[in-house]
């Protein structure tokens, strides 16, 4: 889960690393006022004025405004941007109470589509969105924005969450070599350990690393069924395969030197100060997050690809876990030209425009990783379009915010009394299903 700073660290992310396709041809839209333009070169949506939100600034809204441009010059339409701030509902409420809201919308959550369309806020995507969408995307991503067997939203924008970075000299030291499974990687930990330098760098006081954390592990060892149904609460986190994963974590968390600083000190621990202990002052060899991680490693000195380097989150069950978060495109009015925009940010075409620029990941399977700009970024590109239907959704997200989303509330802080006293499994899980209960009600 990112908050806050996800946005902007995110966008700067290619730009501090840069180093430096051929994929199935989707369907072309075809729609009247669709974004297709006519055998006489005459633009469909010449003259149509669009207003789409984002919660993007700085970096991100320049970039994402080329991709708007690359509509325009295929359509004709005029597109303005509005920027939503980083509480986007509280930018749209007020604009749908109003009678005004914008034509397009790109929601930071999917919990926000349901919360939308409970309000009669959003209009169903087209037929012709919707091949788009089944040409492009698995199943599972459809879901995600679909309400009721409907489908309102898609995704456009990723940011992968299933890495583990390391200091270089840290594993050199050590004599160890990047772990590609969970029994590796504590067998890793312990030489670290043993070599005089603490593994691992928590970010204890930021919950939501925590979640990212365990939704990497439960993936792995509990599969994409029993996360979809966890996420939904429709398996209680009394569930055997909770405490399956749990176990897991505590493996790591338990050891006082495992943790640099102890647990005192890791709990008082936030996002970036975790990663400056690792690259900034050398404390520790490993930090768990998601690819932004490369910005705080350059921004504490450390150079992407040497100093700073990463490894994909280990498998710990069957299921090699690749978690994304991201942001879901949505249409609020009927006018023309919303759906042919929200087609366009959904399709090949679109995906590849946007791949070039820096601080973008891509869930639509037909964007070929070569399109991206460098060389970490097509490799956490390659990763996603690999694990196909095996991808899953940030599921603190996916749920509502009361028990997701909550600083010091919920799984939020649940997690962090585990970490705290990795002994109490099952305390932890009958904690965790309390507060699920009472957010699920």
């Amino acid at each position: 889960m990112r908050k806050g700073r996800a946005a902007a660290i995110l966008a700067g992310l290619a730009v501090a690393v840069a180093a430096c396709g051929n994929a199935p041809t989707t369907t072309e839209p075809t729609a009247a006022g669709s974004a297709s333009a006519t055998d006489g070169g005459a633009k469909p949506l010449q003259g149509v004025k669009l207003e789409v939100a984002a919660k993007w600034t700085g970096a991100e809204q320049k970039n994402f405004e080329q991709v708007l441009k690359a509509f325009t010059d295929k359509t004709g339409a005029e597109v303005t941007y509005a920027s939503t701030g980083e509480d986007t509902g509280a930018y749209l409420g007020p604009r749908i109470q109003g009678n005004n809201p914008p034509d397009v919308a790109i929601l930071p959550q999917p919990g926000l589509v349901q919360q939308y369309v409970e309000q009669n806020a959003l209009k169903p995507l087209t037929p012709e969105v919707i091949k788009e969408i089944d040409t492009n995307y698995t199943p599972y991503w459809k879901e995600l924005g679909s309400v009721d067997g409907k489908a309102y939203g898609v995704l456009v924008k990723a940011a992968h969450k299933s890495l583990v970075w390391y200091r270089s000299q840290a594993f050199e030291d050590a004599g160890v070599q990047p772990p590609t499974n969970w029994d590796e990687l504590v067998k890793a930990a312990q030489t670290v350990a043993d070599s005089g330098t603490p593994p691992f760098s928590f970010c204890g006081a930021s919950g939501w690393t925590l979640t990212d954390l365990f939704e990497n592990v439960y993936l792995s060892t509990a599969g994409p069924e029993n996360y979809d149904k966890l996420s939904k609460h429709e398996i209680p986190w009394t569930d055997p395969t909770v405490g399956a994963a749990l176990e897991k974590i505590a493996q790591i968390t338990s050891k006082a030197d495992y943790l640099v600083d102890g647990t005192s000190g890791t709990m008082q621990t936030d996002f970036p100060t975790c990663v400056t202990k690792v690259y900034g002052t050398d404390k520790a060899a490993m930090v768990i997050e998601a690819d932004f991680v490369a910005v705080e490693a350059v921004n504490a000195g450390a150079k992407v690809g040497e100093e700073a380097k990463y490894f994909p989150f280990p498998k710990a069950g069957d299921t090699t876990p690749v978690v994304l978060g991201g942001d879901v495109a949505v249409a609020m009015k009927d006018s023309p030209g919303a759906m042919a925009l929200v087609q366009f940010l959904a399709s090949k075409e679109g995906g590849e425009v946007w791949a070039k620029l820096p601080g973008y990941l891509s869930p639509n399977k037909n964007v070929s990783p070569d399109n991206y700009p460098d060389e970490l970024t097509k490799q956490l590109g390659q990763t996603i379009v690999s694990a196909g239907d095996a991808v899953r959704y940030d599921m603190s997200d996916l749920a509502p915010s009361a028990f997701g989303a909550t600083d010091g509330k919920g799984e939020w802080k649940v997690l962090q009394d585990f970490l705290r006293n990795p002994s109490d499994v099952k305390g932890t899980q009958e904690a965790l299903e309390a507060e699920a209960k009472k957010a699920w009600k």
